[in-house]
């Protein structure tokens, strides 16, 4: 009995104010072993940590890209013929000559126009083929999906000079099924019909090769967006009674924004260095140079008329379109979980 009362006699002797509860225990002494060293925090990299480990891919990087980009830049200041490719004359520093002779030239103008139209009709039908098959691939079961999906990618694989010769041979103006069918389907004038004759016909045809090799790559990523898409948004808008456009253009259009900007400038540098297809299909920009876009237009001032300089600077010119655009691209990559 007195040991009962102890306790609660020692309680009531406590001092007023003091807390009642029972102190909080200690924490025991770390082992010698595990306390870290007197007068240290944890430990710290340098700064320069990581660009350690990214220095083997700078350095290839930089033999891959910048020396050629500096070499482009320092020619395209110079008198570069084929008289100082010889050494039978010595090479001649004239500063912005070669842009100045460029910016007078109008066909410079004419041919940057065509690339700027050209590109952006090209990716306007390549995201609207890409993002239509990419609806459709939600719709389908799996096999239909994985063969439309081997498809794709199949044509996304195919080399640019392959898929153009093949296209050529496709429409070609005399042995080519294209012109057959659409002859014996009764329709007039597409017997022996020259498709790379024309200018528009010709560019008609380069942007039908130019979107088959590039709309696996907006389809399989707008798939994979549409697939992130929560399946309860979906499901209320069907409940609702929207229709597909509806529900494309209210819910899924805005979730996958980002994504759409991204592929979208994506195709723009993709298309505006179009080189191969051009080439091949128009062999070498047309009739006159009426099918020239400015990746080909470098190469005939630079090979076909040993104006090294002059091509030179048609490819800073370039280069400094396009790094414009990655630019942004890469700004925006920065922003993807953020509001566009």
């Amino acid at each position: 009995m007195a040991r009962e009362i102890a306790p609660a006699v020692a309680g009531a002797e406590r001092p007023p104010g003091r807390d009642t509860l029972p102190a909080r225990r200690r924490p025991r002494p770390a082992a010698r072993g595990n306390r870290p060293p007197a007068g240290r925090g944890p430990r710290r990299h340098p700064a320069w940590t990581p660009w350690l480990y990214l220095a083997p891919a700078l350095m290839v990087l930089a033999g891959l890209l910048v020396y050629p980009v500096y070499q482009l830049g320092l020619i395209s200041f110079l008198r570069y013929t084929q008289a100082q490719v010889s050494g039978g004359r010595p090479t001649e520093f004239i500063g912005f000559d070669n842009y100045a002779a460029l910016f007078r030239d109008d066909q410079f103008w004419q041919v940057l126009l065509s690339t700027v139209l050209f590109a952006a009709a090209c990716v306007l039908c390549t995201l609207a083929v890409g993002c239509s098959l990419a609806v459709l691939l939600t719709k389908v079961r799996a096999v239909p999906r994985t063969m439309l999906m081997l498809a794709a990618l199949g044509a996304w694989a195919t080399p640019p000079v392959t898929g153009s010769t093949v296209w050529v041979f496709l429409f070609d103006s005399s042995f080519g099924p294209v012109n057959k069918v659409l002859t014996w389907l009764g329709l007039s004038g597409f017997e022996n019909y020259s498709w790379t004759y024309g200018k528009y016909s010709a560019f008609t045809l380069v942007l039908l090769e130019v979107v088959w090799c590039s709309f696996p790559f907006v389809m399989v990523t707008v798939y994979a967006g549409i697939r992130a898409v929560p399946p309860e948004l979906l499901e209320a808008a069907a409940l609702d009674g929207a229709s597909t456009w509806r529900t494309w253009r209210s819910i899924m259009a805005p979730l996958l924004r980002p994504i759409l900007v991204i592929v979208t400038i994506q195709s723009v540098i993709w298309d505006f260095k179009v080189f191969g297809q051009i080439y091949v299909m128009t062999n070498g920009g047309g009739i006159a140079g009426q099918n020239l876009v400015l990746n080909v237009y470098a190469y005939q001032k630079a090979f076909a008329s040993s104006e090294y300089g002059l091509g030179s600077a048609i490819g800073v010119v370039m280069l400094l379109i396009l790094l414009a655009v990655t630019l942004v691209y890469l700004r925006l990559l920065r922003r993807q979980g953020e509001e566009l």
